[in-house]
């Protein structure tokens, strides 16, 4: 009875670390693509990364939108930054594995719009810290709260045309 019971354990496990480059929800690519833009353009690195994996996805729709939160793990590559072809480039084990904290807040569009957005990235040692923690989450409660209508900016004449002129 046990065996079962472990086996279902580890393909649960092995379900949440979903690689990258499988099915994935059009969202969580477009918050992958803009978070390695994002990282490859800090003037400290020096090398390209690739996403190794995502984990713990969580997305969730409301009436003011879509909101999706991932952790994302990336790997550093043989490649540098400016590489002209980047189709060739392979991970090396032994160098940084960053990981990612993503929340994005999309609106209902067609081409969905990013209502708000945070992320952060540092070794995944760094983003275990407690405070670090707090703040993330925090900062994606945030995230996740932009657009709903009690948040929304009142301004004088807004509804102004609510009302048609008497016939």
């Amino acid at each position: 009875m046990a065996a079962p019971a472990a086996l279902a354990l580890l393909v649960l496990l092995a379900l949440m670390t979903v690689p990258v480059r499988a099915a994935q929800a059009p969202l969580q690519r477009r918050i992958v693509r803009e978070l390695l833009e994002h990282f490859h353009g800090r003037s400290h690195v020096q090398h390209l990364f690739q996403e190794r994996s995502v984990e713990g996805v969580e997305e969730r729709e409301d009436t003011s939108g879509t909101f999706v939160r991932l952790r994302l793990n990336l790997a550093q590559t043989n490649c540098p930054k400016r590489a002209p072809k980047r189709q060739n480039c392979r991970m090396v084990e032994t160098k940084r594995r960053p990981a990612c904290v993503a929340c994005f807040k999309f609106d209902h569009g067609d081409v969905p719009k990013v209502l708000d957005k945070y992320y952060n990235c540092g070794p995944s040692h760094h983003l275990a810290v407690k405070e670090i923690k707090q703040r993330d989450e925090a900062e994606c409660q945030a995230v996740e709260a932009a657009g709903r209508a009690a948040d929304a900016l009142y301004l004088p004449g807004m509804f102004a045309f609510a009302r048609g002129l008497p016939n």
